[in-house]
């Protein structure tokens, strides 16, 4: 069974509600910035990103999983239904929709646009990465490259014409970047050969474009051992020609080949490859960049990288809700505990009180999971337009030590929710004959990608807790702490005093791990359970946040249909405070008495 075109894959009015009646983003309109928008106009987008996904991209979900990428005498085929959807996406301007009027863009808020590629990341998150890597490489050349690679790539990536890639693993090193082999040999005209592999590519080798420019990280020749002495490069697959035009023309292949094709378990329409540059000692690359800078540059990108990655998981769990939801109203088997009479007809699955359970927790964490990507969203809006230098760079230091947990938190828990949605379908739930079995497989990837979740928890303990000398983490605590004095009525006021003594537990155990300073082993030891915690007390700050404005528009009155949606929102607030936020307390115990058994168990052991 494909995806049914009645059982859409995100929620169009919750969607709405975050953005309008919890973010506020229609008060943007205000800042010169984004001007030329409204509160219709940008809904208006809204609704275009979502028929766009819904016609080009949820099409052919099923179809991009079971015909995986195939390397043919040295070319990938792929479904043809991924380059139409490519370019429906480009030819609708969202390619660069989030940049000015002036660079071809709609002057539109990032957390909008956020909200638009959410709903292609929901339709179809395979087909949906090309475009992803593309426009993220495409900042990175803006933000580092000179006037001539801005002109020569970053144009043609905007338009379509090029796609892009960032290259960092290689086979001996995967996420260790300090010992990546790539060489990059300086030539007399001010360019450079690269020699190496790089592994796990995503959109690494395809025909979807006249180029794909991959953007590497190698080391000079003579650079510092480890981090320090890493470059970034652009790499074209082919070379590029400058005719004098706005943007850059195809030329000669650029000795780059393609080894092999990773055969993955779930997000198969994007393809995954193994590259070899400069077999034949003639791939040619232009330093983006400083030398040696070539970690932070490319750390540009994968922040970006990082909140689709937490959007993507976000919206994989909003489907798996979704789906699993109709099937629950419409599925009838069982009858209600004490029914003793055979003869009654069975009951929907939604009147169980155990499928009732799953579908609330999935609800809990996949629209608390998208409220927290949203909100990350709203801070880069304020880092590139607020009135104040000083209101920028405290959404700045906000959003630094948020985008681990934004990555994290919901690739984590929102497989959690698709791992839910199978459940709900039974033996149903775990063949392909319906999608949330591919839900659950396409999220899987996203505790891997971009940084796993692991080294995500180890740079929030060993970086983030004591960034500008503790200064990040007090002000998300600070976030939160005025939520709670926000004033809250009956129906949300308990979960603010939960709350507030869930703070006093992450300040706790904040306190005894800056204590570890002198012993970095111990202190990350239990990373993972820290990441958890502070990740749960965040959420449950969205949740809070939705509640109040859920209780708010309750008490002023509004129509059956609307009070149906309020009271799902304030019962899966409730939810999340009474059957989640507890686990703070246990994961909270384990990093206050500095448990060392991770240390201690011998390998022989595990």
């Amino acid at each position: 069974m494909s995806i049914s075109s009645t059982v859409p894959t995100m929620n169009a009015r919750d969607m709405e509600f975050q953005l309008f009646e919890v973010l506020g983003v229609e008060g943007l309109t205000d800042r010169p910035d984004y001007a030329e928008h409204d509160a219709i106009s940008l809904r208006a987008t809204l609704d275009v990103a979502r028929q766009i996904a819904a016609d080009k991209f949820q099409t052919h979900y099923r179809e991009a999983d079971l015909s995986e990428p195939v390397l043919e005498n040295g070319k990938v085929r792929l479904l043809p239904q991924v380059k139409e959807a490519l370019d429906a996406f480009c030819e609708a301007g969202f390619m660069n929709a989030d940049r000015p009027l002036d660079e071809g863009g709609m002057s539109l808020p990032f957390s909008v646009y956020q909200a638009c590629l959410a709903c292609f990341q929901a339709a179809n998150v395979g087909t949906s990465s090309y475009n992803f890597l593309t426009f993220s490489g495409a900042n990175v050349i803006r933000s580092f490259g000179t006037e001539d690679q801005k002109r020569l790539y970053m144009n043609p990536m905007l338009e379509g014409r090029f796609l892009g890639t960032m290259c960092l693993s290689e086979p001996q090193a995967g996420s260790g970047l300090a010992d990546i082999r790539t060489r990059a040999v300086p030539q007399a005209d001010g360019s450079y050969l690269l020699k190496g592999s790089k592994m796990w590519i995503s959109a690494g080798h395809h025909e979807l474009s006249e180029n794909i420019v991959h953007l590497v990280l190698a080391r000079i020749d003579g650079a510092p051992p480890g981090t320090r002495g890493i470059s970034l490069f652009i790499v074209p697959r082919r070379r590029v020609e400058d005719d004098g035009g706005a943007g850059g023309v195809t030329g000669q292949d650029n000795d780059i080949s393609v080894v092999g094709l990773n055969h993955k378990m779930g997000y198969r329409a994007t393809v995954n490859a193994l590259l070899n540059f400069g077999e034949n000692d003639a791939c040619r690359a232009e330093l983006l960049g400083e030398p040696n800078k070539g970690l932070s540059h490319m750390f540009f990108m994968m922040n970006e990288a990082r909140i689709s990655v937490g959007v993507g998981a976000a919206m994989l769990g909003v489907a798996g809700h979704l789906y699993s939801r109709e099937y629950a109203l419409t599925r009838h088997q069982g009858r209600h505990p004490g029914a003793k009479d055979p003869a009654l007809p069975p009951v929907p699955i939604i009147e169980h009180a155990d499928v009732r359970r799953m579908l609330l927790t999935q609800k809990s964490y996949a629209e608390g999971a998208l409220a927290l990507c949203l909100y990350a969203a709203t801070l880069v809006d304020d880092m590139r337009t607020a009135e104040t230098g000083a209101a920028r760079e405290h959404a700045s230091l906000l959003l630094e030590f948020l985008t681990p947990i934004v990555k994290s938190w919901p690739s984590e828990f929102c497989l959690e929710a698709n791992k839910l949605a199978i459940q709900v379908l039974g033996g149903y739930g775990y063949t392909r004959d319906y999608p949330v079995e591919q839900f659950y497989r396409d999220n899987r990837l996203n505790m891997i990608h971009e940084g796993t979740n692991g080294i995500q928890a180890v740079d929030l303990v060993g970086r983030k807790i004591r960034l500008k000398d503790g200064a990040a983490l007090e002000a998300v605590l600070s976030e939160i702490e005025a939520e709670i004095g926000a004033g809250h009525g009956t129906r949300t006021a308990g979960h603010a005093r939960q709350l507030e003594r869930a703070i006093g537990d992450v300040r706790a155990c904040s306190n005894a791990l800056r204590q570890l300073d002198d012993d970095m082993r111990l202190q990350t030891a239990n990373a993972p359970y820290y990441l958890d915690m502070l990740g749960h007390v965040i959420v449950a700050w969205m949740w809070l946040r939705q509640a109040r404005v859920a209780a708010a528009a309750l008490t002023a009155g509004v129509s059956e249909a609307e009070e149906s949606f309020y009271e799902g929102k304030l019962a899966a607030c409730r939810y999340f405070f009474e059957y989640e936020l507890g686990r703070t307390e246990h994961w909270g115990r384990i990093l206050t008495s500095q448990n060392d058994l991770f240390l201690r168990v011998h390998s022989d052991w595990c």
